[in-house]
Parts: structure tokens; sequence; C-alpha cells
């Protein structure tokens, strides 16, 4: 028998800037779409609508309006970037539909229209910086894309650092898209700073990652990252190796779930490919809605996001669910180092699952005696905004 078929709609930026990544939030959508549609789990089928905005702000909201008005879709999954999120985010609130957000974001946002699939500051930017200041440096060099992930990671960052009695050396931005990365380079071998954090976007931050490696060869300044991942690394080659990264995700999680589905990316997709954390994010985002969907009988989206809440999903990345209390995901942290063969080594990873804190409102960090012995300022610090 046919099954019925419901249609979805994929928002993902397959050129523009940071195209490589919205290729991979594609790829994986549609592995899940044609899963779902293939498993004798649903009794209905997924039926995608594909927009690309280009990387252009303006025309996230075209495609999205496009989306409901003439394919009349209740479900989109997509948006790579935060800025691309807020051009969608008042059409699904003033229409009542509901986005599949798969990426890491910087929080600070609880939408009752938004599935935050990726991890929030508390599963990736804390859990990093925290790694810094225990063993690294308490100094760090800030470079990133001139856009809110950036701001608001930035300034979570500098909360963290500066509680520690430690301090941001620089903080320095380009447009999105930009190439011109030497006058940063330069500054950091002048300035040598002990860690530089990148959270450029998209080949402006392949273009800084190859330039800071052929530059500051030999001067052992770690680079950190929230967002690196395995396809990147095999554009930037070798000059991606040893970036500590914090993720939710990588290739190389030792878990059943993870061994098949990248088996199942690599058949598909062929044995040189990698899945990225994001893109695994948007194929774990389709088979929560699909199960959401089975669940409540209906694609309406009040029962859809009822039956999404609390639902245990064994995924790629680990056991994860949807908090109902702010739609953001209980999800594991990890940390990683790069290595030269495109890959990350994993070092570091949260006990169980961590509940999503987008606010940080439950983050209290114990500021710690300065060098010289004095007493902290204050006994805690508590970021809220």
């Amino acid at each position: 028998m046919l099954k019925p078929s419901i249609p979805i709609g994929i928002l993902s930026s397959t050129s523009g800037p940071y195209q490589a990544m919205g290729r991979e939030i594609l790829k994986s959508a549609l592995m899940a779409v044609d899963e779902v549609n293939s498993s004798s789990e649903f009794d209905f089928s997924l039926k995608a609508h594909v927009r690309d905005p280009g990387g252009v702000l303006g025309d996230y909201h075209t495609a999205c309006d496009d989306l409901i008005r003439n394919v009349g879709v209740d479900h989109i999954v997509g948006c790579y970037t935060s800025a691309a999120r807020k051009q969608v985010l008042p059409i699904v609130e003033r229409t009542e539909r509901l986005l599949w957000y798969p990426a890491r974001y910087e929080g600070f946002e609880c939408s009752d229209n938004v599935m935050y699939v990726g991890a929030s500051p508390n599963h990736n930017v804390v859990p990093l910086v925290r790694y810094v200041l225990d063993n690294l440096s308490r100094q760090l060099f800030c470079v990133g894309s001139n856009y809110i992930w950036t701001w608001e990671t930035n300034r979570v960052t500098r909360e963290l650092v500066t509680a520690s009695d430690g301090r941001i050396v620089a903080e320095r931005l380009l447009e999105l898209g930009e190439s011109r990365v030497e006058h940063i380079v330069d500054e950091i071998v002048r300035k040598r700073p002990p860690i530089v954090f990148n959270t450029l976007v998209g080949s402006s931050s392949y273009d800084f990652i190859r330039a800071f490696h052929a530059a500051t060869e030999g001067l052992n300044i770690p680079m950190l990252s929230c967002s690196l991942c395995e396809p990147e690394l095999k554009i930037v080659g070798g000059a991606g190796a040893g970036c500590i990264t914090s993720s939710a995700y990588f290739e190389s999680i030792r878990l059943p779930e993870n061994h098949a589905f990248v088996a199942r990316w690599k058949a598909r997709y062929g044995d040189d490919s990698s899945p990225s954390v994001d893109g695994q994010s948007a194929y774990v985002a389709v088979f929560l809605l699909a199960r959401a969907i089975q669940r409540a009988g209906t694609a309406n989206v009040a029962e859809v996001r009822r039956a999404a809440a609390g639902h245990r999903y064994d995924s790629p990345q680990g056991p994860m669910w949807i908090d109902g209390d702010n739609n953001h995901c209980v999800l594991t942290p990890r940390l990683a180092v790069s290595n030269a063969s495109g890959q990350f080594d994993i070092f570091w990873e949260a006990d169980a699952p961590v509940k999503p804190d987008p606010y940080l409102s439950q983050l209290d960090v114990a500021v710690r005696p300065s060098k010289d012995g004095r007493a902290p300022h204050a006994p805690h610090l508590r970021i809220v905004k």
C-alpha cells in the first residue's frame, strides 16, 4: 500500500561562502529522508523540498516564505548560521511552523517554533574554555566572523576567562566570506599568544587555517574551535592538524550506532567522505521529526512538538532527546584534537548526556585565586542575559 506523503522543507546554502557545510547538511538530511521512506517503522513517507539561499540572508526569508506559502510545509530542516536562523525565525513563529535547526549555536534564544538539535553553549564553549583554563593558558587571541555566533561565543569566553584572572589578548573579526587574513596572522606572529580561538565560518576559516599554519610553524600556538569538522579537515589538508575542537559528534565516536551510520554514509557518498557534526545533526533532526510525527499520528506542529519532547533516540552521537522545557537537545559534550589523517582523536567526553542550558543560567564557575594569592573578587560567576 502506498504510504501518504508529508512535505518537509530543507533550507541549506549549497552555494555561497559556507557552501561546503551547506552541502553536508543537505546530504545528511536527504540520507535520513530516504531511510525514513524505506523503513517499516513509519506509516508515511517524507517528500523533501530543497531550497538554496546561497548564503544570502534576505534569500533565507524568501525561501522560507516560499516553502510555507507555495509548498505548504509545516516543518523545515536547516540553516547553518545563526544569522540565517534569525531570518527564518519571525516567519515560522508568525505562521506557527517548526524549524528543526541542526547547527551548534551561541544560545540565548528559546522559541516554541524551533527545535534546537545542535549543541548549546554549555555543550561546546564551556567545556572547551574550561579545559584551556585548567590545562593550557588564561590568555586567548580570538578571531572570528562578524556575526552573532562569534559575538556571543566571544562574550561568554571573555567572561569565563576574566573570571579566572585571564585576559583576551585581542578580538579580530572578518566579514563572512572575507579571504584577506594576512593582517590577523601577522598580528598573531607578533604577539605570540598562547592560544588562538577560531570562530571563523566557511571559506574565511579555511583561508585563515592555511595561513596560520604556514606562518606559525614552530611557534607552538594551539588553535581552538567549536565548529571544525572532518569534511573541513579534508579541505584545508595538513594545515588543520592539531586543532583542539569541542563537539557533540565526531566520526571517531566508538558506538555501534555511529559505526553503522558511518558505514551507511560511506556506502552512499564514498569511502573518502566523512559526515560532519552539523550534517549528522541534520540527519538526527529528520529522524526526531519522523518519530514525533509517527507518535503523534499527524504532522500538526503543536502535536509534533508535544510528541518530540523527552523521546530518547540512540543516535550516532549517543543517546539524546529534546528537553521539553526549552526545545533544546540533551547531548554528550566531547573534546578532541585533529590529526594528520583528517580525523579527530577524542580525549575527553562527559560521563552522561548533559541537559541543555541555552542561557547559561545554571552555570556557576568558581573564580580561582590570582597568582599573587589574593582572594577573588566574587565567589562565582553566573552568566545570564
